[in-house]
């Protein structure tokens, strides 16, 4: 597991009450760990318990369903720098890969966005490389290989973005864990109660490493009873559907186009055009995040 952590810190956080704004998409929201109450729960939650709970920690949870970096650069960052964090996560990009807008340069300038408004505020912020979604849904190789070709430039602005502003950043696209079944839930795109969890630890070593009081790390074992193979099947056939069906008005058309990309540079050998094109977005992307860095331009999120 790899972990950058930032040289120094200006705010102090131990003994204090803690604000943490957790930003990004419906991981964050915590889907594929329910409550027994109802709701979600998720990683997030459990690490804001690990920080002290609600008598330490003052969590709010702006993430959203379905939400792409610009969201996130959007709404979801303007309520966290109302709330002043001490502590903020920023984990999207999943959603930016599955659409046909996407486009690296976009999402950099809004990664960087985000992140650099967060920490000028003093905030400690959550980063981190994400997995390859075909490795975990395990589509078909023409859908899979431009899935990790999109996965693999927003990892290369993310880590570019963590290495410039000094993030906690923790990758969880190269640690084999990462696509351990059991860590995911039924459909392969939420963890499960036990992958939560797990996300839950990896961010409170990272705040460790950095010099973070954290006073317990998150238990692994679940402790909500395990999804009947019928909840399952249910979850499915309700939720699970309801979901694709508001995403394909964009998605399905969307890898569909993927696909087709791949078949026909590939049927006239020249694939290598896709790697190209993409390679020189995410060049002009890093650019851009190095004249941010360098306060020779102003950050003006699309």
């Amino acid at each position: 597991m790899i972990v950058t952590v930032p040289m120094a810190y200006n705010v102090a956080v131990s003994g204090n009450r803690i604000r943490f704004a957790a930003l990004g998409d419906s991981v964050t929201v915590g889907y594929g760990d329910p409550m027994p109450g109802g709701g979600w729960r998720g990683w997030a939650s459990l690490l804001a318990d690990a920080l002290g709970g609600p008598d330490r920690v003052e969590y709010h949870n702006l993430a959203a369903s379905g939400a792409r970096t610009g969201d996130v650069a959007g709404e979801q960052l303007a309520a966290a720098l109302a709330i002043r964090p001490h502590l903020a996560s920023v984990v999207v990009g999943v959603n930016d890969t599955l659409r046909d807008s996407f486009d690296p340069r976009t999402v950099g300038l809004a990664l960087a966005g985000t992140v650099a408004a967060l920490r000028a505020g003093g905030a400690i912020v959550l980063t981190a490389r994400l997995p390859d979604p075909g490795r975990m849904f395990r589509p078909p190789a023409a859908l899979a290989r431009p899935l990790a070709r999109r996965m693999r430039a927003v990892n290369a602005i993310a880590d570019a973005v963590a290495d410039r502003f000094g993030t906690c950043h923790v990758d969880l696209a190269d640690d084999p864990s990462t696509y351990d079944s059991e860590l995911w839930s039924v459909d392969r795109l939420h963890p499960s109660e036990r992958g939560h969890r797990w996300l839950a630890r990896r961010f409170a070593d990272s705040l460790r490493a950095a010099g973070v009081a954290v006073p317990y790390r998150p238990a692994a074992e679940p402790t909500n009873p395990p999804p009947t193979a019928t909840s399952r099947l249910w979850w499915l056939a309700t939720q699970g559907t309801g979901w694709l069906l508001r995403r394909s008005t964009n998605l399905v058309p969307s890898l569909a186009a993927l696909v087709l990309a791949e078949w026909w540079y590939g049927v006239r050998g020249t694939a290598s055009r896709i790697d190209g094109h993409l390679a020189h977005d995410v060049t002009e992307a890093l650019a851009h995040i190095e004249r941010i860095v360098a306060g020779h331009t102003t950050v003006q999120i699309p």
